[in-house]
């Protein structure tokens, strides 16, 4: 089977308990206006590119099958995004590295070898495997026989998620998932809509499927001024009326992905409104009141 995934990084010390590596999946149900992984929501490959790391050598468009990449003497290099099939023929021929493209396909067994190459510092840290995206869920076959392949080598296994899945998806992966990070980032519908575009009963749901499961669940809370702060509330009291949550961390916005909106030509609707240190420390108190573990 073949799964869908855009990256794959090693040595990631916040995705989980331990070193961990993590594997990125495509494609996401939702559209968070916060997003810090643009390349992650559409299910298909494409091409960013960086206009400002451009050096006009005309490599790409000697290799390109379409004519999506074009130069000439009075304006340079031109992109046309409608014409690229994705095909990665200018990636491998661009050193200023102003090309790249997001998303490949690849098989359980390619993936879980270069997941075994990591297992030592799994084994010393008590870290392992998670998977992530995207909505890895969205692929739920294939992420339950990696799993089962990761547990085979006594890997510790998490999954990072939305919660935005049919509850068929959960019971595929539950037998070989040791911890879900779960991810709630309003609790109500119409916060939840204008941060997502999607209604949220389905992952509250899901969530209270999980733990009624004795599945271990740490929740992850994205803090957004003038978006979801004044959720923090009604969260944490949903919260502390289900058991195996092992914790609550809470990740202050930022806005680091602002150059890879650029290189796919997406809009980036947020500005860089963080949250201060003392909406934060509110926010880790609100949830701390309902006798909830803080996770820094």
């Amino acid at each position: 089977m073949e799964g869908y995934i855009f990256d794959i990084k090693h040595f990631a010390v916040h995705d989980g308990p331990g070193i961990r590596t993590t594997v990125f999946f495509k494609g996401c149900p939702l559209k968070c206006v916060w997003c810090h992984n643009p390349e992650s929501i559409g299910h298909k490959k494409q091409l960013g590119y960086l206009v400002h790391k451009c050096v006009g050598c005309g490599k790409c468009a000697a290799v390109c099958p379409t004519g999506a990449h074009t130069l000439d003497a009075e304006h340079g290099h031109h992109f046309d995004r409608q014409k690229c099939i994705a095909c990665g023929e200018c990636t491998a021929v661009c050193r200023a590295k102003a090309l790249s493209l997001y998303g490949r396909g690849a098989d359980s067994d390619t993936i879980l070898e270069e997941l075994l190459s990591d297992a030592d510092f799994y084994e010393c840290s008590n870290g392992g495997v998670t998977l992530s995206g995207g909505e890895c869920l969205m692929q739920a076959d294939f992420c339950a026989e990696l799993l089962a392949k990761l547990k085979a080598h006594g890997i510790h296994t998490a999954v990072d998620t939305c919660g935005f899945v049919p509850q068929a998806a959960f019971d595929k992966v539950m037998p070989y998932t040791d911890l879900f990070l779960y991810d709630v980032k309003a609790f109500d519908e119409e916060t939840h809509i204008r941060c997502t575009g999607r209604p949220n009963a389905v992952i509250l749901e899901n969530l209270r499927y999980l733990t009624r499961s004795g599945k271990d669940a740490e929740i992850r809370i994205p803090c957004v001024p003038g978006m979801n702060l004044d959720e923090i509330e009604k969260i944490g009291r949903f919260l502390s009326e289900l058991d195996h949550i092992t914790g609550v961390r809470l990740l202050p916005y930022h806005n680091y992905a602002a150059t890879k909106y650029k290189s796919l030509d997406m809009e980036n609707t947020l500005p860089e409104i963080l949250p201060t240190d003392e909406e934060m420390a509110r926010a880790k108190a609100c949830i701390a009141s309902f006798g909830l573990i803080v996770l820094e």
